[in-house]
């Protein structure tokens, strides 16, 4: 009896223990408007005004430059209250309805995150679209064998010098457990594995 005791003990303590984290609270990013980044192109039209379109690059600043408006902030903004802001920037030189003004994100180069720790190659990282953990674990190569992927954490800025530390548990989600976990990745964020 003790025998099996000993052996129940061993197994949970195999096991990983559970975490609790409110897993809902952290952003999708998929289910809000793009956030324009640095290092973004965008395409801005001005209806009936071909002169004042112009494509732009975003700056390491943040800011793009526009004919007649000069430097225009753009950087944490989404298409939409850029082309609100530049809209209403351009009413003053602009006297008819000419100043209808469309954004398009032409290409996306600000979504960056880090893998490191023990995963085959780790790195900064660049994508297109929005990855997960599981995604941007295969991206650096999977994690070797020194990893201990129950003990793997996001650490994610919400603002300046404010960081916290997600706990993620990749065993459970590739075991197809608690899919919950199996976050988004915010522009910024390090995945670290131990």
């Amino acid at each position: 009896m003790r025998a099996i005791v000993l052996l129940l003990g061993a197994m949970l303590g195999a096991c990983s223990a559970p975490i609790f984290y409110d897993y809902t609270k952290e952003p999708d990013p998929r289910r809000h408007e793009f956030i324009i980044g640095a290092s973004d192109s965008l395409r801005i039209t001005v209806w009936k005004n071909p002169e004042l379109s112009t494509e732009a690059r975003v700056r390491p600043d943040g800011t793009i430059t526009m004919p007649l408006l000069g430097d225009v902030q753009a950087a944490g903004r989404t298409p939409t209250q850029l082309r609100n802001e530049i809209t209403a920037r351009l009413k003053a030189f602009v006297k008819d309805d000419g100043a209808a003004v469309s954004i398009a994100v032409t290409d996306v180069s600000s979504y960056r995150f880090t893998v490191s720790g023990n995963v085959e190659h780790g790195g900064m990282f660049n994508s297109r679209y929005y990855l997960t953990v599981t995604e941007a674990i295969a991206m650096a190569g999977g994690i070797n064998r020194f990893a201990a992927p129950q003990k793997m954490v996001i650490v994610r800025s919400d603002r300046p010098g404010a960081t916290r530390r997600i706990p993620i548990d990749f065993n459970r989600i590739s075991a197809g457990e608690h899919s919950e976990e199996n976050l988004v990745l915010m522009s910024g964020d390090t995945l670290f594995v131990p």
